[in-house]
């Protein structure tokens, strides 16, 4: 449990160095422990035959509060008769008593000369090696072999220890930028302090950055981790929002002061990492020699990383830097150390240049470059990108506790436009619809300038979308943009969220609604840069947001407007005089069905539905489940009847089953045709296929009312086991629909949450005809089209229904 407390900033300023002498303490208590437990037990059990050592964080003397106490025994041979066992159990129990959480390790001297790849850990603990007690000889010999060792397998050590760096990145998708960092492991965290540490040690690093500033940064992320753990009382580095709040009170400011502690770890880290690849030789060095084989009259590359052919340009020559940024952008290449520390005592003489003449040319062709991002990212990393959008500043490190967003508000923005890069680069054939799209367009630079200013208004506390419209107008004014240009972005910038909100909220098979959002679009070629700044935006939010579902979900919305543009509406129910071609049977299925219908299902999937319609008259309820790639389609045809929604919903909820979508259907004759589309968290169906027989007895028998549904949820776990974060909503338009009135519902997602709602509804004698769901994070996103006798509700029974749905959300 997590206490509220003061501000970790002002309590490490008092005293900075006070967390070290902590750390310190609290590993010479524990060294005398050890000490006292090895000369009580082992010493009298192996005279002259065991040393003691400190390794890892306990040997760098930086014991934090639940931190594991790693102790390595070196031997001259491995302890193996049953009295040496004994006492090493003896040795460890009366640490483990004395509260000591003890990692221990046996090893003979053999062992810490060779690289174990199966256990690097145990090399990299040795770099930190520390003597307590025991044999002289074996220390001396320890010591002496040790050098020698570096020396030898030292590059090879440090090739692994990239490895690692490597793997550990990629869980953290190589950015410091998360909302809820794990202070030890993430990007700019305590391991990279570590990390500067151990190949220091293997190879002299000439600049790893101000050193002031890393050291600030390290009794930082000190203090902080100290606090973690005392506060959680276990060994807990995760920085999640919670901590966050009993941390400080601003957290959104303290969280930009802890990211920008991170980014000097993290560049620092990052030198010392191109440090060791560039040491190294092989075949790998030479290839990226070979690969890196580009110069200009202006700039060369080497190792992958650009260098100023030039010593002038030392001097801060702004119309230079800018090349450098085009440079970069055209032949994807980093800049390197030295290209960096120039930029940055030039960013005040680019500032004053770009503030002196219009350069909208000049950001025209650099957001046409195919490797913008890397332009983007080291314009970012040294302080240019200011120059030309000010407004930047407003959302460096900026936090946005939505518990939806993973990244910083910049790290995000910048992830949007990487994501474009992928996207052409990506031949997935999922995504070939939208590749084309951005093939097709010639606004490509319009949608990245739109896309690094979409957020530029959060934090302001007001609608971030029409702050930063106002941000963007006045910037792309001062830049040169042209009116036309102008209107586009901010066109997109106004209406970023369009589509997002089109795709989970509104019935794409709704004439009105997709005429009214093409009569807001306006153009196709507006249609198609939103879809692709949509795209992005969605993708950009966290690894795997812009799921199958919900990339299917955006085409069949940008399907939907598009028809707009091209095509005069039908009318909203299908019509006997236009199944002329049709049998009459068949006629008589489709008669009073909406014209959607027919839109969003296949000549096959009608003639299946017609099929289960006609075994209704003798079964009562036609059930039918498939599996269609991530997701399970149920569809039920049956005769209406009140509740029938929230039996099915229920039905599937006892099951644990998560509806994603679910489309209500009723012709003129009262028979009602129920579209689900279900995932299995659990993978019970496929784990158990006759569970599928046994979910459609299910359904049939809560649809024939032979079963309680509310009996079978009975059944389930308890959906919420704390307060919910969520605060439930609900919003009733009447006017988004010609046909309809909405209700918007956002609650915390639950299992039993729409069989819950579609009570309430049902309670009311009020007709779903239409259902959207959709879930972020743990955000249950739902919206319902209502009627009551064919007409919209009235304001009295809207209020009524607005009161119960939030009751059902809040059990």
């Amino acid at each position: 449990m997590i206490e509220p407390s003061r501000t970790l900033s002002d309590a490490a300023a008092e005293n900075q160095s006070a967390i070290l002498q902590a750390l310190e303490d609290r590993a010479a208590g524990a060294a005398a422990q050890a000490v006292r437990a090895f000369e009580n037990v082992l010493a009298p059990a192996f005279p002259d035959r065991l040393a003691l050592y400190a390794v890892g964080g306990f040997g760098r003397r930086e014991l934090f509060p639940h931190s594991d106490v790693d102790l390595m025994l070196l031997a001259d041979r491995i302890p193996d008769s049953p009295d040496e066992k004994a006492a090493l159990s003896e040795f460890q129990r009366q640490l483990w008593d004395g509260r000591l959480r003890i990692s221990l390790s046996v090893r003979l001297p053999a062992d810490c000369k060779m690289i174990h790849e199966g256990n690097l850990e145990f090399n990299i603990s040795l770099l930190d090696a520390r003597f307590l007690a025991g044999a002289a000889g074996l220390d001396k010999t320890f010591r002496a072999q040790t050098p020698r060792f570096l020396q030898i397998s030292g590059p090879d050590l440090a090739r692994h220890l990239l490895r690692l760096v490597r793997q550990r990145y990629a869980k953290f998708h190589d950015t410091i930028y998360h909302l809820e960092p794990d202070v030890k492991e993430s990007p700019g965290g305590i391991r990279d302090i570590h990390l500067v540490h151990w190949l220091s040690q293997l190879r002299p690093i000439e600049d790893l950055g101000d050193a002031a500033l890393l050291e600030a940064a390290r009794l930082f992320m000190f203090n902080l981790r100290n606090r973690l753990h005392e506060m959680s009382g276990r060994d807990n580095n995760l920085l999640n929002f919670d901590a966050q709040e009993a941390l400080s009170d601003n957290p959104e400011a303290w969280m930009r002061e802890y990211f920008r502690h991170a980014r000097v770890i993290s560049r620092a880290a990052t030198r010392a990492v191109e440090a060791a690849e560039g040491s190294g030789g092989g075949l790998l060095a030479s290839f990226r020699d070979w690969r890196s084989r580009l110069a200009t009259s202006e700039f060369n590359v080497t190792r992958e990383r650009i260098l100023f052919r030039s010593a002038q340009s030392a001097v801060p020559d702004p119309a230079l830097k800018l090349k450098l940024f085009e440079f970069a952008g055209r032949h994807g290449f980093k800049l390197s150390r030295s290209a960096e520390l120039r930029v940055e005592r030039a960013v005040p003489a680019i500032a004053e240049l770009v503030a002196s003449k219009p350069h909208w040319p000049y950001v025209r062709e650099l957001f046409g470059l195919p490797n913008l991002s890397l332009a983007l990212r080291a314009m970012h990393e040294t302080g240019a990108l200011k120059a030309f959008f000010p407004e930047w500043e407003r959302i460096e490190c900026l936090v946005t506790r939505d518990f939806y967003h993973r990244y910083t508000v910049d790290e995000h923005t910048l992830v949007t436009i990487e994501t474009l890069e992928e996207l052409a680069r990506n031949k997935d054939p999922q995504r070939e619809r939208f590749r084309a799209l951005l093939e097709e367009t010639d606004g490509l630079p319009l949608l990245r300038v739109a896309l690094l200013l979409h957020d530029a208004g959060k934090g302001s506390g007001e609608d971030h979308s029409i702050a930063s419209v106002r941000l963007a107008s006045s910037r792309l004014k001062a830049l040169g943009a042209s009116e036309q240009e102008r209107a586009t972005v901010l066109f997109l910038i106004q209406r970023h969220l369009e589509l997002s909100s089109l795709m989970t909220s509104r019935d794409l098979s709704d004439p009105a609604v997709t005429r009214a959002a093409a009569d807001r679009i306006g153009t196709i070629e507006h249609l198609k840069l939103l879809t692709l700044l949509t795209y992005a935006d969605i993708s950009a939010v966290f690894p795997g947001a812009l799921t199958p579902w919900r990339m299917e979900q955006l085409w069949r919305a940008y399907r939907a407007v598009a028809d707009e543009f091209t095509r005069e509406l039908d009318s909203d129910r299908i019509r006997t005089e236009q199944l002329n071609e049709r049998t009459p049977a068949m006629a008589n299925f489709l008669d009073g069905l909406p014209t959607r219908y027919l839109r969003i299902h296949t000549e096959d999937e009608i003639q299946a539905h017609f099929h289960l319609a006609e075994a209704v008259p003798i079964i009562g309820a036609s059930i039918q489940i498939s599996r269609g790639g991530a997701a399970f389609h149920l569809c039920v045809v049956t005769q209406d009847r009140p509740y029938l929604l929230a039996a099915i919903a229920g039905a599937l909820a006892s099951f644990g089953l998560n509806i994603v979508k679910a489309d209500v259907f009723g012709n003129r004759h009262g028979l009602i045709l129920d579209t689900f589309v279900f995932t299995d968290p659990l993978h019970n169906l496929d784990l158990n296929p006759s569970e599928l027989d046994r979910l459609k007895g299910v359904i049939e028998r809560a649809i024939s009312g032979k079963i309680d549904v509310q009996k079978l949820l009975q059944g389930r776990p308890a959906g919420r086991k704390r307060p919910s974060r969520v605060e439930p909503t609900v919003l009733v338009d009447n006017a988004a629909s010609e046909t309809a009135t909405l209700v918007h519902v956002t609650a915390e997602d639950a299992p039993g949450l729409l069989y819950r709602m579609a009570s309430a509804i049902s309670s009311l004698e009020l007709n779903i005809e239409v259902v959207l769901l959709d879930t972020e994070a743990h955000r249950a996103l739902d919206v319902f089209h209502i009627t009551r006798t064919g007409h919209k509700l009235d304001d009295a029974t809207a209020g009524t229904l607005r009161d119960m749905l939030l009751e059902a959300c809040s059990v």
